[in-house]
């Protein structure tokens, strides 16, 4: 098979604000795999937690490992890139490309290929931390694309009292829509502030919180668990299926993103450790086009909850194959995952 990279950057419309920093855009790696006949995509965005900084640093990588050949089933591929230090976002863009390339090979779509419906579930946009009066004008902006949920960013660096500001002004601008409200905190509140957030948010319509501490305070989830007043997903504190037996008991779901898991090989299994535990399960996104979008997207069938809305935000988008309809992201009707960069 051929192997072939490309490196874009992607620029938001507009800029991503989490309690971790705010974003503008990043290089992507579009990766390409050829059977001769059939190409089939992947893409990989950068994250210095998921193996690869930069496209650069996953492209050396994803280089040295197929320079050995990518002989085998798609499982033993994964196995073999992971246990030889393979990043995980980076691995997740050879993962898809080979997926889609199978699919297509198949003259199937990759739904099918994996024996999912093409199911629709509501994807949630995203509202970033930013200003009252910003939130105030960009919500109607959502919903006005079609936007059914919206998660909202918080765990600002201001504190709780910024939190709420913004919380209200989104709570305001979506009254009336019906959309779904959901919260997503990165890491951003301590043990007692997210005892109160969770407590106020609940009496406001939150749907869920996502990510409530910060990576490594693990320790508090039990605490955290017992009193909750809504339910807890964690995000960057998973992200491999044998991450999951230790959260089963202080958890309700888990968030599995490609870039965290190295494609949909490992996907498939935390989506089976999850369910095995109980828990419920999500699917986000990490600053992607439509690519690696499409390829969430053909899983979706699996999820209770989905966000994957990073290529609506891009100007523009370089690629298609992942449309957004009546909230809904779906995976396209035809062979492999749908997505390619556009000609």
């Amino acid at each position: 098979m051929k192997i072939e990279f490309h490196t874009l950057y992607l620029k938001k419309r507009f800029p991503l604000r989490i309690s971790r920093g705010e974003i503008l855009g990043d290089e992507n790696l579009f990766v390409s795999v050829s059977d001769g006949t059939l190409t089939g995509w992947g893409e990989m965005a950068p994250g210095y937690t998921e193996g690869a900084a930069t496209a650069a640093e996953g492209r050396t990588q994803l280089e040295a490992f197929c320079a050995t050949g990518l002989e085998g089933a798609i499982h033993d591929i994964w196995a073999h890139a992971h246990a030889g230090g393979v990043g995980a976002c980076a691995l997740a863009a050879l993962d898809m490309a080979l997926w889609d390339l199978r699919a297509k090979q198949a003259n199937m779509p990759l739904y099918s290929l994996l024996g999912l419906a093409r199911r629709g579930v509501v994807s949630s946009l995203t509202v970033g931390i930013n200003p009252p009066d910003v939130v105030s004008d960009r919500v109607p902006l959502l919903l006005a694309r079609g936007a059914r949920a919206l998660k909202v960013k918080l765990g600002s660096t201001d504190g709780i009292d910024a939190d709420k500001a913004m919380f209200t002004a989104v709570h305001d601008a979506a009254t009336g829509s019906g959309a779904a409200l959901r919260v997503d905190a990165n890491g951003g509140w301590s043990l007692r502030d997210a005892r109160h957030m969770m407590d106020w948010l609940a009496k406001r319509g939150v749907e869920y919180v996502e990510q409530p501490l910060v990576q490594g305070a693990e320790d508090q989830l039990p605490d955290l668990f017992r009193s909750r007043a809504l339910p807890i997903f964690v995000d960057e504190s998973c992200r491999f299926s044998s991450d999951i037996p230790a959260f089963a008991q202080c958890v309700d779901g888990v968030n599995l993103k490609l870039m965290k898991a190295g494609g949909i090989t490992e996907a498939l299994r935390i989506v089976a450790t999850a369910r095995a535990h109980g828990l419920k399960t999500m699917i986000g996104c990490m600053g992607e086009s439509s690519v690696a979008i499409a390829a969430g997207a053909s899983l979706s069938a699996l999820f209770d909850y989905i966000d994957l809305d990073s290529h609506l935000n891009l100007d523009p988008d370089p690629a298609s194959g992942a449309p957004f309809m009546d909230g809904v992201t779906l995976p396209e009707d035809r062979p492999g995952h749908g997505g390619c960069l556009n000609a």
